[in-house]
């Protein structure tokens, strides 16, 4: 017996303990996100790595609550990271609310929520794609800008900037999918007011993120229902622009799309 409840002490010693998961938010100061690793992950080997942003009003507790996109990231062998937005909106550049905010937050926000994942969980940080839907989207490409040296690779989903894009971003270049409804009147791909600011225009980002990463000529490419625009740089990145036939709508399909793109590509 005194053998048995030595072996169940060590057994849990050395167990991986997470006060936090998929259903309990897990804490990075006064901020939270929450986390799903795959299903059947036995902790053997550190796992991939889809962050996705949420929309306006959203949460990570709504995210996780996908039971569609739960099931396509666990199916890639992926762990899933939902953010949490405070009070649901990302306070960027040009937001409606601030336009001098510099995002610095955000962006703090988003290092320490790969810090403790990465400190408390199995996970392979060299193959993290950052992906979000509509306000989610534009946090996303706010991220390929400035923390393309801790994440992979980005898929921002019918999200852009604020009023404009950036002069340029911070190296390294990343490889990009942008993905969109060409109906969208929620945030229409030619921009709209919205208070004192306005959306930003998708083919302005798209223009800026190519000369800065040193794209070449676009290309007509297609998969299922998206219409593809795709370059890529003499370093291998990959830049692609995708339309669907529809409005303002998130598809948990365009999200393993755009994994999928940058796996054969080798890049995740």
């Amino acid at each position: 017996m005194r053998a048995l409840l030595i072996g169940i002490f060590m057994m849990i010693a050395v167990s991986p303990v997470h006060a936090c998961g998929s259903d309990s938010d897990c804490m990075v100061g006064d901020r939270s996100f929450r986390i799903a690793m795959p299903d059947g992950y036995d902790g053997s080997r550190p796992v991939p790595v889809v962050v996705f942003a949420h929309g306006y009003r959203g949460t990570a507790a709504g995210v996780m609550r996908n039971r569609s996109l739960r099931r396509m990231v666990s199916d890639l062998g992926a762990a899933l990271i939902a953010l949490n937005a405070n009070n649901g909106s990302w306070m960027l550049p040009n937001h409606p609310r601030d336009q001098d905010n510099t995002g610095a937050e955000e962006f703090a926000y988003v290092d320490a929520v790969l810090e403790k994942a990465a400190d408390d969980f199995n996970l392979d940080m060299e193959r993290v794609m950052a992906t979000g839907f509509s306000a989610g989207g534009m946090l996303v490409w706010n991220l390929a800008c400035t923390r393309s040296d801790r994440i992979a690779v980005f898929a921002p989903i019918a999200g852009t900037f604020w009023k404009e894009p950036p002069k340029t971003c911070v190296d390294p270049v990343a490889s990009i999918i942008h993905i969109h409804g060409d109906a969208d009147k929620t945030v229409p791909l030619e921009g709209r007011a919205i208070g004192p600011t306005k959306q930003g225009e998708v083919v302005e980002a798209l223009s800026m993120y190519r000369a800065y990463g040193g794209f070449g000529p676009w290309s007509s490419d297609t998969y299922g229902g998206l219409r593809c625009e795709r370059t890529d740089n003499t370093a291998g990145d990959i830049m692609k622009f995708c339309l669907f036939s529809g409005g303002h709508s998130f598809r948990t399909e365009h999200v393993r799309f755009a994994w999928e793109v940058f796996r054969k590509a080798g890049q995740i």
